[in-house]
């Protein structure tokens, strides 16, 4: 006889006899031992870190801790808190504001994950990357992870990361895949200054370690967190009600009409 399916299958934890299970281990056992960062990469991966993953995912976390108040997320739960004053409001409405041109790599990692497969066809790499590049230049299409409004030439963030990838032995062939494809813009483009900036790495590093391209933004989205809810405690305790922009920084169309007049005329039409 077979059996009714049961409504969830989840194997990320599980509470039995008053012990919390994390994949599989005692919660217990993980407390004081285990690191936030190789938690985060056993709740995610399934498996715990080897010594070099460890050191790269807490490289990670630590990447975009704060932007300051250029970061849209940032200023959007500021605005929020001052409005609405709550923690959970303010981080919500910091999450929200993640996404294709701020912090989230996920584009990154579709893209490299895309395209990797056909590159390791080719005679070599920047052969590929040119061949590629020139496509998405003539059809008007971005490469994801590269150019940044401050940042010129390099991302030293970003280098940071490439770094210690290699350190941790991290670093292959989906990194170097990246690169080749930033050489070719670069080259193509005549900018020289346009960088991979700090997502872009950080989204070449992430699939290169297998994670999916929805992980790499709740990874990014952690890392934040930090830097995020220092500067919503801030807002708070600076007592600023109802945050607004001040009318001077903002262009207003001063056009007045006739309501009467024009509602009438519509309502003729």
């Amino acid at each position: 006889m077979n059996e009714t399916p049961k409504y969830w299958s989840s194997a990320v934890s599980d509470v039995q006899d008053n012990t919390v299970y994390i994949r599989g281990y005692d919660l217990g056992d993980m407390i004081g031992k285990l690191s936030f960062a190789d938690a985060t990469y056993l709740l995610i991966r399934g498996m715990l870190p080897s010594a070099g993953q460890s050191k790269m995912i807490e490289g990670v976390l630590c990447s975009v801790l704060d932007y300051s108040l250029r970061k849209p997320g940032t200023a959007a739960a500021r605005f929020c808190v001052s409005s609405n004053p709550s923690m959970v409001a303010g981080l919500a409405t910091a999450v929200l504001s993640a996404g294709e041109y701020s912090l989230a790599p996920d584009q990154t990692g579709l893209f490299l994950n895309a395209t990797i497969h056909a590159a390791k066809q080719a005679d070599s790499l920047d052969v590929a990357a040119n061949s590629l590049v020139e496509g998405m230049r003539a059809r008007k299409e971005r490469v994801p992870g590269l150019g940044h409004p401050a940042f010129k030439y390099t991302d030293p963030r970003a280098q940071q990361l490439k770094q210690l990838a290699i350190e941790t032995e991290v670093w292959g062939d989906i990194c170097e895949w990246y690169e080749a494809i930033h050489r070719a813009f670069t080259s193509q483009a005549g900018k020289p200054e346009i960088v991979i900036n700090e997502v872009g790495m950080m989204g070449a590093i992430l699939a290169q370690m297998g994670f999916s391209p929805s992980e790499m933004t709740g990874l990014a989205v952690i890392s934040t967190m930090p830097g995020v809810i220092a500067h919503i405690s801030e807002e708070l305790q600076s007592k600023v009600r109802i945050r607004v922009i001040p009318d001077e920084q903002v262009d207003y169309t001063r056009e007045r009409r006739n309501f009467a007049e024009d509602f009438a005329q519509a309502k003729k039409n």
